[in-house]
């Protein structure tokens, strides 16, 4: 009995322990299931919350974009309906000129009509008083008319000599003084290119839309260029221009280029103004310095101060009397060459005071003297020969 159970509890021992082995690995297994199970379902929740993210993100880039593409259609219809209003706008004024035209045409084809029949009406009373006067007078139409033709004849041979006297006797006391104007009147006239002497320039515009980019915001862009070259822009009811306005005609230049280039690039603000307007004024800088050498090159002049080229160059700019003045300097250049190589004095100053004469017309700073006391004193200050000086000062005396 004993030996049966010393054999039986080994094996009961090795029973035990295989089913406590294989419990305990069933437990693990389950465990491990369980666990599986929950990564599993956690991988779907968290596959699940990021398609929705997904679809929320794409949702809102599908709005966005969407209220860009309104947005861009809604500015794309106010433009449309912009140049929609100009077009009615410029139909309306057409329609307007149309009828003034034809009324204004009805009107005259009325006041023909008047006239045609007031013309045959006076027609009419003239040949009843030719027939009239011919029956008082006794004398045919022809008759009277060769009475007539001989008086006025002799009339106008009296009244012409008594004229042809009169004037010779004028032309014998004011010979020379004629000649004297006659001579100074067509040296001022022979040059060939001329225009006329304003203080104002007028820039197109593409549309009258373009007045409210130059104005800018609360005025910034118009005051910045008035600011910046100093002078006065003008925006009236005058359709699709603005006016500048200047009593320095290279100051009105710089103006005038500015804008044109403004207006041709389409960026229209301070800094972009300030660049433009530098830049013109460097190029129209180099201009005047430019015109002032090539007028001394033409006319063989050497030696002359950089201030006085500038202010030569500076007439480029500058009309007097429907002139241009440096093309006047230099035609007074060639004419006192002349007249000083007929008279055996000296070419060369006679060429040099006259190409300055003008020169005060050039001066960048106003001054209450006139143009020829101002012109002597630069000469002055430009170490120029003292004939010279004087003959800028006394040229208009």
């Amino acid at each position: 009995m004993a030996i049966a159970i010393y054999i039986a509890l080994p094996v009961v021992g090795i029973v035990l322990g295989w089913i406590i082995r294989w419990l305990y690995a069933r437990f693990q297994l389950t465990a491990s299931e369980q666990k599986a199970e929950r990564v599993k379902q956690d991988a779907i929740r968290e596959a699940e919350a990021q398609k929705k993210e997904i679809l929320l993100n794409a949702k809102d880039e599908l709005i966005r974009e969407r209220n860009q593409q309104e947005r861009e259609n809604r500015e794309r219809r106010s433009e449309v309906q912009r140049y929609e209003a100009r077009i009615n706008k410029k139909e309306e004024l057409l329609d307007q000129r149309t009828t003034e035209f034809e009324k204004t045409e009805k009107d005259f084809a009325d006041k023909k009509a008047a006239m045609a029949k007031k013309e045959e009406f006076l027609l009419k009373q003239e040949e009843l008083y030719r027939q009239e006067l011919e029956r008082i007078s006794g004398l045919s139409q022809q008759e009277a008319k060769d009475l007539i033709i001989k008086n006025l004849e002799n009339d106008a041979k009296h009244d012409a000599q008594g004229l042809i006297n009169k004037i010779e006797q004028e032309a014998q006391l004011t010979a020379e003084k004629k000649a004297k104007d006659i001579l100074v009147t067509t040296i001022q006239r022979i040059a060939p290119e001329t225009t006329s002497d304003i203080t104002v320039a007028t820039v197109s515009l593409p549309s009258d839309e373009m007045k409210g980019r130059i104005i800018g915001r609360e005025g910034r862009n118009i005051r910045t260029l008035e600011t910046l070259i100093g002078v006065d822009i003008i925006i009236d009811d005058t359709p699709e221009a603005v006016v500048i306005s200047c009593f320095d005609p290279v100051r009105k230049e710089i103006a005038k280029e500015s804008l044109e280039r403004l207006i041709s690039d389409g960026r229209i603000h301070p800094a972009r103004i300030e660049e433009i307007v530098q830049k013109v004024t460097h190029e129209i800088q180099n201009k005047i310095y430019e015109e002032g050498e090539k007028a001394l090159f033409d006319l063989g002049i050497h030696n002359m101060n950089t201030e006085g080229i500038k202010a030569l160059g500076r007439l480029y700019f500058r009309t007097s009397y429907g002139q241009n003045v440096l093309s006047h300097s230099k035609e007074v250049a060639n004419a006192a060459s002349l007249i000083a190589s007929e008279i055996g004095a000296n070419r060369e100053l006679a060429k040099r005071a006259a190409i300055l004469h003008d020169i005060g017309k050039g001066a960048e700073n106003d001054s209450d003297q006139n143009h020829a006391e101002v012109g002597a004193e630069m000469a002055r200050k430009m170490g120029e020969d003292p004939k010279v000086i004087n003959a800028i000062a006394a040229h208009h005396n």
